[in-house]
């Protein structure tokens, strides 16, 4: 009996897998295809959750055959990340103007992504001592005693390192094993790597034109190559976002979740507020936040379903150079950097919460000298965040690791870290937007014409 329900269950996710390809066919749009596969997914999750409950052996002889789309999909990004970022970093230097403006320019951009998280870290402490948040009251149950256990072996040979060593192991000692995602700076290797070839770049532009611009050319076409992959395998999304979806809610524990609904609400309450400081950055540039909301939606949209960072990168540069007017330089510069450097939400409001969270569990006051400390730790840590599943993790590790803080008690929340891991990565590309917006205006090179046009003419399709 329990074969014929997988055979059941399998045929209803194919049949929706269908409908998906319908909508495809009938040249429905990439934004609304997302948003089905996601409602659709949230139903049937529910469906499979009700009907079998959790402990399934029919649900789990199930969740395999949903991965084959759901983590395949995953793995896919997984895939391009490494050319993605390695490539739009180099393209970046190929797309700015030489001189003077660039080092403004980059400058303008980290300094927004490092700031901004910085603020975001001192919210995400207030929202945890708004919402009295410890980690003392949370019930650590099976699931997440193994997480905590799985968390202390990743932290192995870094959470022993002092900062200044920490700081060290982000260079590229050998940048062809980072593009492997060997270490867990990996990311931030491959960016440091493509940044010294763009300075070269730099250098052979003005001392050998023409060389540069054969360099130029070759750089152009490899871009041309990785964006066709990336379209390849961002057509696959809508049928991702269904499996993943499906998937997370049927074997969500409800129970765990609801135990935990204080820490989800003071999560969102927080990413909340950071976006709002978004859109209030936005505003003091001298623009609509309203319009930058219409027009930045789709990405931020994909971002939230497919909690990807690196995957959104594509739809991130589309949507600042298609949509909000930002120049193809300024835009890759900014959408790529914010991959690995600044992440609002995996590297600024989680650690900051967790930090504060398990700190009385320890008998460390949250003081002044505290706070100031950890707003300084978060803002160096989250150099280095990967920009798929797992950098929030990193950066749980690397903050509380320099703060001498327990850290396995950082696997309490995996009961609803896909939920909120969802709302950080939509913050994440927001916050690489927002600084890419408001560096080209802060520059004058924003197109105030594309920014404040109709959106409806203004596409980002896949």
């Amino acid at each position: 009996m329990s074969s014929l329900f997988l055979i059941i269950n399998i045929v209803g996710l194919l049949l929706l897998v269908g409908f998906l390809y319908i909508m495809q066919r009938k040249h429905v749009s990439f934004s609304k295809r997302v948003f089905t596969g996601l409602g659709l997914g949230i139903a049937y999750g529910l469906i499979l959750h009700f009907s079998y409950g959790t402990d399934s052996t029919v649900l789990e002889e199930s969740m395999p055959w949903f991965n084959i789309i759901g983590v395949g999909y995953v793995k896919l990004l997984q895939m391009i990340v490494m050319p993605l970022v390695f490539i739009s970093i180099l393209a970046a230097f190929t797309k700015v103007t030489i001189g003077k403006d660039f080092g403004k320019m980059a400058g303008r951009v980290l300094g927004i992504l490092i700031g901004t998280t910085a603020i975001a870290a001192l919210i995400g402490i207030g929202a945890t001592l708004l919402f009295g948040l410890d980690a003392s009251e949370i019930i650590q149950g099976e699931a997440e005693l193994s997480r905590g256990v799985s968390i202390e072996e990743r932290a192995e040979g870094v959470a022993d390192r002092a900062l200044p060593e920490q700081i060290l192991e982000l260079l590229p000692a050998n940048p062809f094993l980072d593009f492997t995602g060997a270490r867990p700076t990996s990311t931030i290797g491959v960016v440091i790597f493509a940044a010294f070839l763009g300075f070269a770049y730099l250098a052979v532009s003005r001392r050998e034109p023409e060389n540069a611009a054969t360099v130029k050319k070759g750089i152009d076409a490899i871009y041309s190559l990785i964006m066709g992959i990336v379209r390849i395998v961002l057509r696959l999304t809508p049928y991702g976002i269904l499996a993943i979806i499906a998937r997370t809610v049927a074997t969500s524990d409800f129970g765990a979740i609801y135990s935990l609904g204080k820490f989800v609400m003071a999560s969102y309450v927080a990413l909340g507020v950071m976006f709002g400081i978004h859109l209030i950055i936005i505003m003091l540039s001298g623009l609509n936040p309203i319009t930058y909301v219409k027009k930045a939606g789709d990405a931020l949209l994909f971002a939230f379903t497919s909690r990807s960072s690196a995957g959104t990168l594509p739809l991130n540069i589309n949507t600042q150079t298609n949509r909000l007017g930002v120049p193809d330089g300024v835009a890759n510069f900014a959408g790529a950097f914010g991959l690995s450097i600044g992440q609002n939400g995996c590297a600024g409001i989680y650690p900051a919460m967790l930090a504060v969270m398990i700190a009385p569990s320890v008998g460390q006051p949250i003081d002044a000298q505290f706070i100031v400390t950890l707003v300084a730790i978060v803002a160096v840590s989250s150099f280095g965040v990967a920009g798929v599943g797992g950098g929030a993790t990193f950066a749980a590790i690397l903050v509380l690791s320099a703060l001498n803080l327990p850290i396995a008690l950082a696997g309490l929340l995996i009961s609803v870290e896909p939920l909120i891991d969802m709302g950080r990565t939509a913050l994440n590309v927001s916050g690489s937007m927002t600084a890419g917006v408001t560096t080209a205006r802060m520059s004058g090179e924003l197109d105030t014409d594309v920014y404040n046009g109709n959106v409806e003419g203004q596409t980002v399709e896949a």
